[in-house]
């Protein structure tokens, strides 16, 4: 069987899983779990197959003409480099690990099979953006992760949040939909084709005539689909839906499809130096405020939300200075841990019993409970947090090695600024990440809330999941930075000793100052009214000395109690706290901007509708009806009547004539 045949069924088995899913899952619910993993799994041998043929080679293109458009052709291409042969494998991994993990975590949800059949769905739109070598192809599976997307945030459609959120999460992302839509016609109009070779070629030729404008309006639809500054927030209220899904939009497509985009197209913004200086500019702001927000967020799901945020940002700072091979990279080792991190949460959640549980201050005794999540989200903690050995250190050592490339001048893919941009930012994210990895750490695993009941042992589906995913999380840096560049562009991937230096240390730092700021503040008491604890449950109880302890509230009352969970997030953010976790009110900004002005408006044309044309419809309405009543009046069925009424015209008639006889 040929690398192309292959290539083709990749995307193709998990559509099928997901068509025949839906068919069956009312019929034959007993197939619905094999035909949710099988094809997965499936994809991901011959994904794995695909990037073994292709072994870092010259790429695979392959195209047939997809329908004759008179103008710029459609092709069904397939172009499979080391980029995209590698980001399939994650993929594949990604999706298998979440899909086997669900029919533990949603073994009693009576949607199952729908949720099976848009995982299976959703993975197959990723293969095909990642293999596409069309960009009008590219752009269905984009567009089809957007509507999956909707659905799966959505999947508890009777909670208003998940309804919220998956609204949001597709609008917000339509937002960037639109300019991104025409930024690729744009580009087709300067190359002559949608084919990603030919566009190529033509950037390396100097044929591109707009490089500034198609870049900037394709990093629109880039930062609405990977959750980058401004469009963003959508991401952490999609935490509403089930944390597989989370799983599997954060590690390995949806948000990761904006990253893997620029990457294969890295050429054309690089033709525009203005475009760089803004990807750099937007993936610092996003790197430093979202890991802001992250340690002062309660929900452990959302700390992970923007977690990822962060880490793309770090891909898109990796693409600012110029080299794709960082990029992804970390998109690599950032699939693996995060993947990791979530289903973890998931694990947690689920030993909770309720997603409601999943606030960091109302954790208890979690250690003993799920040691398998303890162990192995404290690997991916520390992948996160780039402390070597592990795979994050390696991958995000790149980003900022090749930032340092770029400012001490031994690179000229991107201009100075950008890498000075990325490289201080960089830092300043590293601080923070390692900050909130360990506040989540020492909250979800060491915390004094509120114990929550034993709701058993997990599946064995759930925990096994776990383990496969740290092995890569603790394992796939050491080797894989000697690997990649031959899979990649070349360039060196190792790490540089004054970013390793640098970015261990600042690392070791947040993570050193937040636990003695955790020690300080869980040393403090607090004391509480008597009748405050008899007027509440055991949970708002430990929430109210929570929020004593937080804010240093001087003690009052006649019982002491032991001290409860404390926050560092607050200690150390101090008034910045309240903003941080309110997403720095960019919703709020939004609603003021773009909310209410759209509301006002809709209001005004209701008003305009209501009470302008439609009182010229009902008004040309009601002569009809008032000449037909009065006509209907003069239908008495009275001979006599209408006999006066004949003579009385006539007379008229007669006395008109004889007027007009005597006037002329």
């Amino acid at each position: 069987m040929t690398t192309t045949t292959l290539a083709v069924l990749v995307p193709l088995l998990p559509f099928l899983g997901a068509v025949a899913g839906l068919l069956l899952g009312r019929t034959a619910p007993g197939f619905v779990r094999p035909l949710a993993v099988l094809p997965t799994l499936t994809s991901l041998v011959l994904a794995a197959l695909v990037a073994v043929r292709q072994g870092g080679d010259a790429a695979v293109d392959s195209a047939t003409e997809l329908t004759p458009t008179g103008s710029v052709p459609i092709e069904l291409a397939l172009h499979i480099d080391g980029f995209a042969a590698l980001v399939a494998v994650l993929v594949g991994l990604v999706a298998s690990c979440v899909q086997i993990y669900s029919t533990g975590y949603l073994r009693d949800d009576p949607r199952y099979p729908s949720y099976a059949a848009l995982v299976s769905l959703f993975t197959s739109a990723m293969f095909l953006v990642v293999y596409s070598g069309d960009l009008i192809v590219l752009l269905v599976g984009w567009e089809v992760m957007g509507i999956c997307s909707y659905f799966l945030v959505g999947h508890y459609w009777e909670t208003p949040e998940a309804r919220a959120a998956s609204l949001k999460a597709f609008l917000v992302t339509k937002l960037g939909d639109v300019p991104f839509l025409i930024g690729l016609f744009a580009l087709a109009t300067d190359v002559g084709s949608f084919r990603v070779t030919r566009i190529l070629g033509t950037v390396a030729s100097g044929g591109l005539e707009h490089p500034t404008l198609i870049a900037l309006l394709l990093l629109a639809g880039v930062a609405g689909k990977s959750a980058q500054f401004p469009l963003h927030t959508w991401l952490p209220d999609a935490m509403a839906g089930p944390t597989p899904v989370s799983a599997l939009i954060h590690a390995a497509t949806m948000v990761a499809a904006g990253v893997y985009f620029i990457a294969r197209l890295l050429p054309v913004f690089e033709a525009s130096q203005a475009a760089m200086v803004v990807l750099a500019v937007m993936a610092a702001v996003t790197m430093t405020g979202s890991a802001l927000a992250a340690l002062a967020q309660d929900d452990i799901k959302r700390v992970l939300a923007y977690s990822t945020i962060g880490q793309l940002g770090y891909m898109t700072g990796a693409l600012a200075v110029g080299d794709r091979g960082a990029a992804v990279f970390h998109l690599l080792s950032h699939g693996a841990f995060k993947a990791l991190l979530f289903l973890a949460a998931g694990v947690i959640i689920h030993a909770a019993g309720t997603n409601s549980l999943a606030a960091m201050s109302r954790m208890r005794n979690l250690r003993d409970r799920v040691p398998d999540a303890y162990w192995t989200m404290t690997v991916a903690l520390l992948a996160l947090a780039a402390i070597p050995p592990f795979s994050g250190f390696f991958s995000k050592e790149a980003v900022l090695g090749v930032a340092e490339h770029v400012v001490t001048g031994h690179t000229e893919h991107a201009p100075a600024a950008t890498g000075w941009i990325v490289l201080v930012a960089g830092l300043a994210a590293a601080v923070l990440t390692a900050a909130y990895a360990m506040r989540l750490w020492l909250l979800a695993f060491r915390g004094r809330g509120v114990e929550a009941p034993d709701h058993g042992r997990q599946p064995l589906t759930m925990t096994v999941v776990l383990w496969v995913l740290a092995i890569p999380s603790l394992a796939l840096g050491g080797f894989a930075f000697r690997l990649l560049p031959d899979w990649f562009d070349g360039r060196d991937l190792a790490p540089a000793l004054t970013t390793s230096v640098l970015g261990t240390g600042v690392a070791l730092v947040g993570g050193i100052v937040t636990y003695a700021a955790w020690r300080h503040t869980t040393a403090l008491t607090t004391r509480v009214p008597l009748g405050a604890v008899a007027a509440h449950p055991q949970g708002d109880a430990a929430q109210v000395e929570a929020e004593a302890i937080a804010t240093h509230e001087p003690a009052y009352g006649d019982i002491a109690y032991a001290p409860d969970p404390a926050d560092p997030g607050r200690l150390l953010l101090g008034p910045l706290h309240r903003h941080a976790a309110a997403g720095f009110h960019l919703d709020a900004v939004y609603t003021a901007l773009f909310v209410r002005p759209v509301q006002a408006g809709a209001s005004l044309v209701r008003f305009l509708d209501r009470e302008v044309v439609e009182t010229y419809v009902r008004g040309a309405g009601a002569l009809p009806r008032w000449l037909g009543a009065a006509a209907r009046r003069a239908q008495t069925g009275n001979v006599q009547t209408y006999v006066s009424a004949l003579l009385a015209g006539t007379v008229v008639l007669a006395v008109a004539v004889v007027l007009a006889a005597t006037g002329a």
